[in-house]
């Protein structure tokens, strides 16, 4: 904490926090919530309801944030602001998880969905690493919550401050192992799928009047809807994602590891450019290249069938 501009208090930000670029952020990230909430209920994407969460969390955080760069020294507004910010990506990883596991089943025949091809069997990439997601969030949660609800006067707060930031720091690691591995798998598959791609190309039924089987609607064999046959576009999404937010998991973990007195939390432009600029991407390029656009089932059970 330093002092306020108001003499006698005591301000939770090492800095003076711009009320106008937390608004102008808030307000980027709240139309992208929009816009996901919007097609969340157009294409009945249930599972995607992940994604909606993020969203919300990623501009009420920084509106929550504008709020408290007014009112510098009010705990409960700063520690609400810091959680909704630093956990909403965890949930964004959580989503790709799942949308990488339903490409998948989208495309690679069942008798070549084996541990081979992706080094863990394809029916358990999304547990297991949403299971080590939703870790990764309650340690990060349980150490951003000690670290910014601490009393600074307390004989102890020092230590309470070392306890909090080890635990969010495990958490980051958690997640970075784990999305990186994911992100390895998730890359590659780009290469190990291309000997999937003429059986797919004559599943696909194309309109009378099409030309193309690359930007058109189009009837897939095993789908209810018309698709858009190019789901590697959607897979390049996924794959910018995950660089998008390993690099802003990095910037966490430098944060955490530097501490209250560290350069980052001395330095409001590292919080916008490692944490907000790469992570609104992530959002708003779905928004385009949305999942139901080129995925047949996204309710929260897939269909025997389709398994």
């Amino acid at each position: 904490m330093v002092l306020s501009p108001e003499p006698g208090t005591l301000s939770h930000y090492r800095y003076d926090p711009s009320f106008s670029a937390a608004i102008v952020v808030g307000i980027l990230y709240a139309l992208a919530f929009f816009a996901t909430f919007f097609q969340w209920l157009r294409y009945k994407a249930g599972v995607w309801a992940i994604m909606v969460v993020a969203a919300a969390m990623e501009g009420a955080g920084y509106i929550i944030r504008a709020i408290s760069s007014k009112h510098v020294t009010e705990k409960s507004i700063y520690v609400a602001q810091t959680a909704l910010i630093v956990l909403s990506p965890v949930l964004m990883a959580a989503a790709c998880y799942i949308i990488f596991g339903r490409i998948i089943y989208h495309v690679v025949p069942k008798e070549a969905r084996t541990t081979k091809l992706l080094w863990i069997p394809p029916r358990f990439i999304t547990p297991i690493f949403v299971i080590c997601d939703i870790l990764a969030l309650l340690l990060q949660l349980i150490g951003v919550v000690r670290i910014t609800s601490i009393d600074i006067t307390s004989a102890d707060a020092q230590s309470k401050v070392s306890e909090g930031k080890n635990i969010a720091l495990v958490g980051v690691a958690i997640q970075m192992a784990c999305f990186g591995l994911f992100s390895i798998i998730a890359i590659r598959f780009n290469f190990t799928s291309r000997r999937f791609t003429s059986e797919f190309q004559q599943r696909i039924t194309l309109p009378n009047d099409s030309e193309s089987k690359i930007e058109k609607y189009v009837m897939i064999d095993g789908a209810e809807k018309r698709l858009k046959p190019n789901w590697q576009a959607l897979l390049h999404v996924v794959n910018i994602t995950c660089v998008l937010i390993l690099i802003r998991s990095v910037f966490r973990m430098v944060d955490f590891a530097l501490g209250r007195t560290g350069y980052t939390e001395e330095h409001e432009w590292c919080l916008y450019v490692f944490d907000a600029l790469p992570i609104f991407p992530c959002v708003a390029l779905f928004n385009y290249w949305h999942p139901a656009k080129y995925l047949p089932y996204l309710q929260w059970r897939l269909p025997k069938p389709a398994r």
